[in-house]
């Protein structure tokens, strides 16, 4: 495995790639903030399993944090994510500097308003700008033919996705599905965030979900009686503090009162001690045949 700090080694290793490869080898893109977890590493297996080549980046991108959240305590462990990633068989590792990705000068912010002014947006204003600028210079640093997100950061990958639509990124996205623990927790890197109490109360989330689940399983297509079962299971939890709890429409975030057409989007995020979490599942009606978005388990 190749760990390439600079743009242009990024770039002349890919140009090998492109000029050298036979029969069409596909590129596969894994970007990421590092502090792994078996949630990048299936995204990686994934791209392992879809692409012929597969590049990983580790950077933890300054500008999609506010000014009160995580960035200086932002968990990096280089070394060990770098191990990982070569024993996960990861071809090359793309790890710049921030002055590399944002050297003096930089101007430019891309922003998707419609969809990243909702949920994660409105909480955390300047966010997905954030998110969106980086991820629209890893892919015109890297070229994948692949781009593979987690399902977790749900409302992360429809702004990256409405972003490559708008500005005719030719990659394709591909979302691949949360990995969680025995006990249904959503892995995530601020997990390492949790004492050991605040952990046991985190499967809170996944219990919420699980209680919208079971109301539409059984029948109720009101989501507001979904809703209500979600905030019974959070209020039962001392420790949590919910900054939303909603069901919405997947393409586009807003609001639904019936799950009955489509599939719908039980999201929520919620605080555990000073921990904040998020988590979300599809809702799927019985009997449903289910629309799905294109990026989605194709």
């Amino acid at each position: 495995m190749r760990t390439l700090e600079q743009i242009l080694s990024l770039r002349t290793y890919v140009r090998g790639i492109r000029e050298t490869r036979q029969g069409g080898k596909l590129i596969g893109f894994v970007p990421t903030m590092g502090a792994l977890h078996e949630g990048h590493l299936s995204l990686i297996r994934k791209a392992k399993a879809d692409c012929d080549v597969v590049i990983a980046s580790i950077f933890v991108n300054p500008t999609q944090f506010g000014p009160k959240e995580d960035l200086a305590a932002y968990p990096r462990t280089f070394a060990r994510d770098q191990q990982l990633c070569m024993e996960e068989g990861v071809d090359a590792l793309f790890a710049p500097t921030v002055e590399e990705v944002y050297p003096s000068g930089f101007q430019t912010v891309v922003t998707v308003p419609e969809i990243a002014k909702t949920l994660e947006g409105e909480i955390r204003p300047g966010h997905f700008a954030g998110v969106a600028t980086v991820v629209l210079k890893l892919l015109n640093i890297v070229l994948p033919d692949r781009l593979y997100l987690g399902q977790k950061d749900f409302q992360q990958a429809l702004v990256v996705d409405r972003m490559m639509q708008d500005l005719n990124h030719p990659a394709e996205l591909s979302l691949v599905p949360t990995v969680r623990a025995a006990d249904g927790l959503a892995l995530s890197s601020r997990n390492a965030y949790l004492s050991a109490g605040e952990r046991r109360s985190a499967t809170v989330l996944y219990g919420a979900l699980q209680a919208a689940r079971a109301v539409v399983e059984a029948g109720e297509m009101s989501a507001e009686v979904a809703l209500e079962a979600m905030n019974q299971v959070i209020t039962n939890e001392p420790l949590a503090r919910p900054d939303y709890i909603c069901i919405v429409n997947p393409a586009t975030l807003n609001p639904v009162e019936r799950v009955d057409e489509a599939a719908s989007l039980a999201v929520l995020a919620v605080r555990i001690g000073t921990t904040r979490l998020i988590d979300n599942a599809i809702l799927i009606p019985p009997g449903s045949a289910t629309t799905r978005l294109r990026f989605m388990w194709p």
